[in-house]
């Protein structure tokens, strides 16, 4: 069938608009939809918007409605006068928005828990976007509805998916020492240094300010980070000797790794660019990232037999249960399986 489809306001309702050649065979076709009827003044065959005509006809909402923008300025108002984070705004609310725009055929007073169903169905699972953005917009709704409209969503009613059980991507200490000691420039492997001596988020590094460096105690202050806490790490000897030596050449003022402009921090895109070459140089064609730093950071704690309490508590982790995963990729007891094989 060759058609075309769009959006109408028909006497004051959204209808689809389906246009085609006409054929007998086409027009029996559609009036085998329901509820389509035939427009007079539009000459077109209309049909309701609902979210199997959406799909069958193609028809992609690219925005929420006008009622649908002033209720995510309301809600990223909220969220910044309740001091969430950045990134969390932007996640909510980019998840907010694909929902709203979803759900732009009726007014937000009218949404109720089957249309998130609807739209965990006829878009989320359709579209094969992953759980964790499944649950992002899950947890989205849920606070929206709850502090904007007062309203409750029963979250428990919608399918949540299971989290996905990834363990954490480890480098061997050969292979940190490799990376760290890729980059002459003494600024990229201070930074690269700092971030896996201490095991830091790419953003904690990057907020750091030279005053958050205590050499008289030999630690870092990491401030307001994930879950605005403030926590310490502990600094060794070595990475305090780079720091004063890093520090004689490029004397940071505001932060402590700027960017090209002064009193800007460095550029999340350039550290990562920074890893990219030290990958290079030194020939790992793993695709690591920054993270992994981290990762291999808090699994060489554990194997070096660092009490995981301990461990959470460098990292920061709200939960124990966050930590624990470094277990399952340690391979300090593994090593001392004898595998059957051997025996044969």
């Amino acid at each position: 069938m060759n058609w075309s489809a769009k959006i109408i306001n028909h006497n004051g309702e959204k209808r689809i608009a389906v246009y085609f050649e006409k054929k007998l065979d086409l027009i029996q076709r559609i009036k085998k939809l329901p509820d389509s009827r035939w427009s007079q003044t539009l000459k077109v065959w209309h049909i309701p918007i609902t979210e199997e005509n959406r799909i069958r006809f193609n028809i992609k909402i690219e925005e929420p409605t006008d009622e649908g923008k002033l209720e995510l300025q309301k809600f990223q108002q909220w969220l910044r006068s309740r001091r969430y984070s950045q990134n969390t705004i932007k996640t909510y609310s980019e998840a907010l928005k694909s929902f709203l725009t979803f759900c732009n055929t009726k007014p937000i007073a009218e949404i109720t828990n089957d249309d998130v169903i609807q739209y965990n169905n006829f878009y989320i699972l359709i579209n094969n976007l992953s759980s964790s953005y499944q649950n992002q917009i899950v947890n989205a709704i849920k606070l929206y509805f709850k502090t904007i409209k007062n309203k409750s969503i029963e979250i428990e009613k919608i399918h949540r998916p299971k989290r996905d059980k990834i363990l954490p991507n480890v480098l061997s200490k050969e292979e940190i020492k490799l990376i760290l000691n890729a980059h002459g420039n003494i600024k990229h492997k201070t930074m690269l240094s700092l971030i896996y001596s201490c095991g830091l988020r790419r953003s904690e590094l990057l907020n750091l300010k030279p005053i958050d460096i205590d050499s008289q105690r030999n630690i870092v202050i990491i401030r307001q980070s994930k879950g605005r806490k403030d926590r310490i790490a502990p600094l060794s000897s070595k990475i305090l000797d780079m720091l004063r030596e890093y520090y004689k050449i490029h004397k940071p003022k505001t932060w402590l790794f700027e960017g090209k402009t002064e009193n800007t921090p460095y550029d999340e895109r350039s550290l990562s660019n920074v890893l990219k070459q030290a990958l290079t140089k030194c020939k790992i064609t793993k695709p690591v990232s920054l993270h992994w730093l981290r990762h291999s950071y808090a699994t060489h704690l554990l194997e070096s037999g660092t009490d995981l309490r301990y461990i959470q508590e460098l990292l920061g982790h709200s939960s124990s249960k966050t930590t624990e995963i470094y277990t399952h990729v340690s391979t300090k007891n593994l090593q001392k399986i004898k595998s059957p094989f051997d025996d044969l």
